[in-house]
């Protein structure tokens, strides 16, 4: 297992319904200000990031992956959503994956 190196993070937040052009201009701003992302979906009531984070473990990436959304809330005009769910998966066992056995049905909309 990885010891020091790269993270798939996949944070998904969520929360009260709010406009889905809002919800997409939002996560627009965020990709500006944080541009690693590597994709995302979103809707009405939720939005999920996908990206990389550099990190000594997996502790340390899930502690990164956890301020992302709240550092980033005022200045990109964040909907004001908590954190749902929060995956960190060393690179190798990501490498491993075909993608698709964790994906989320209905409603989503790439960005």
């Amino acid at each position: 297992m990885a010891a020091s190196g790269l993270w798939h993070v996949t944070l998904t937040v969520g929360g009260e319904a709010q406009d889905a052009e809002e919800v997409l201009a939002a996560l627009e701003r965020l990709s500006l200000e944080r541009p690693f992302f590597l994709s995302g979906r979103y809707g009405r009531e939720r939005a999920e990031l996908r990206y990389w984070e550099e990190a000594h473990d997996c502790a340390d990436a899930c502690a990164l992956a956890l301020r992302v959304w709240f550092e980033h809330r005022e200045s990109a005009q964040l909907p004001p959503w908590g954190i749902v769910a929060i995956e960190v998966v060393a690179r190798d066992e990501h490498q491993h994956r075909d993608g698709t056995a964790l994906a989320p049905a209905g409603g989503w909309r790439p960005f």
